[in-house]
């Protein structure tokens, strides 16, 4: 299951009023709370194949986003679908994956958040411009809070 698959299970749990959620299969299995209008997500999977990205075994649901400042009015927040670390390289000496300015695309790979030793690349989801870089490099962040803002084209 992909990280879109998951938002998207997430809005359908808000738009529906629901609490809880559960599917499982023999690839893996995902359980969501919600309370107080935050979703918890937990994640439990077997060992991951070499060639596949993985999602981490439990998360902790994460405090509101703060509200985006009036300047960024009608910018689109790309948020961390996960807790971890994020990182703006895809390996230390690399170049960032995007910059201020940098054009995206729903597919545009945008940063990697390390969460449990696995490597998870974070799509942009949105067509724009990067216009506001919210995170440092190598800092922690929580499921749902903002890491870019883009002006969306």
């Amino acid at each position: 299951m992909e990280i879109k698959d998951i938002k998207r299970i997430v809005e359908m749990m808000k738009a529906n009023d629901l609490t809880e959620f559960a599917m499982k299969d023999d690839e893996f299995e995902l359980s969501m709370k919600r309370g107080n209008g935050e979703a918890s997500v937990v994640y439990a999977a077997p060992a991951p194949s070499p060639a596949t990205v993985s999602a981490p075994v439990g998360t902790s649901p994460a405090p509101a986003a703060a509200p985006a400042a009036p300047e960024d009015d009608g910018l689109i927040e790309i948020p961390s679908p996960i807790v971890g670390t994020f990182y703006r390289k895809p390996a230390p000496d690399a170049d960032s994956f995007v910059q201020v300015g940098s054009e995206v695309s729903e597919d545009t790979v945008v940063c990697i958040v390390e969460a449990m030793k696995v490597m998870n690349e974070i799509k942009a989801d949105v067509k724009g411009v990067i216009r506001k870089i919210l995170v440092d490099d190598a800092a922690p962040v929580q499921y749902g809070q903002p890491l870019f803002l883009v002006e969306s084209k």
